[in-house]
């Protein structure tokens, strides 16, 4: 007998990786922007001057939603490469662009660093280009399913470069309370 795993248990090996990486990744993702209130409800965030391209808030929900979906498999496709080489490198790459990935929503939503989370995303897309090449030694596939994360990174970048020319004082920007009239 020269196999010592069944293709069908190879599978089930790879399944029971992306069961654990898709929802932790997830879970991640919306426990950021749930801590750091995310999103058009955020009151700072409504009161800042945005450019006309900036999608509806649905959008950003589904987009990343899928992106960790994406990244959660293509996760689990390098930790099934056990023993590849460049496994190790690849694994750290992709562990710091996302703890950055996950810093980015507090530092824009809840600090209100328009500016710093703009250096900050930067820093994001250069790490997931590396992590990028780095599976692609090791799987293509989970190299191709990091390209749509890379391609929202760019667009997301340019947003958040419009929104600190647009909003000079975003750091310090105070908004309206919100009011209420009861008419008697």
């Amino acid at each position: 007998m020269s196999q010592i795993a069944s293709k069908q248990q190879l599978r089930m090996s790879f399944i029971r990786y992306a069961l654990v990486t898709v929802p932790t990744i997830l879970f991640l993702g919306f426990l950021s922007g749930k801590l750091a209130n995310s999103g058009y409800e955020n009151r700072w965030f409504a009161a800042l001057s945005r450019p006309d391209s900036v999608p509806p808030g649905w959008v950003f929900g589904a987009v990343w939603t899928t992106l960790y979906i994406l990244m959660g498999v293509s996760l689990a496709m390098i930790l099934f490469a056990r023993g590849a080489p460049g496994r190790p490198l690849a694994l750290t790459l992709f562990g710091a662009q996302l703890a950055l990935n996950l810093a980015w929503t507090p530092l824009f939503f809840a600090a209100h660093q328009v500016t710093l989370a703009l250096f900050l995303i930067l820093a994001i897309l250069v790490l997931t280009v590396a992590t990028t090449f780095s599976f692609a030694r090791i799987r293509k596939a989970a190299a191709w399913l990091l390209v749509p994360y890379m391609v929202w990174l760019s667009i997301a970048t340019v947003f958040n470069y419009q929104i600190n020319v647009l909003n000079p004082d975003a750091e310090t920007l105070v908004p309206e309370a919100p009011r209420t009239q009861i008419a008697l």
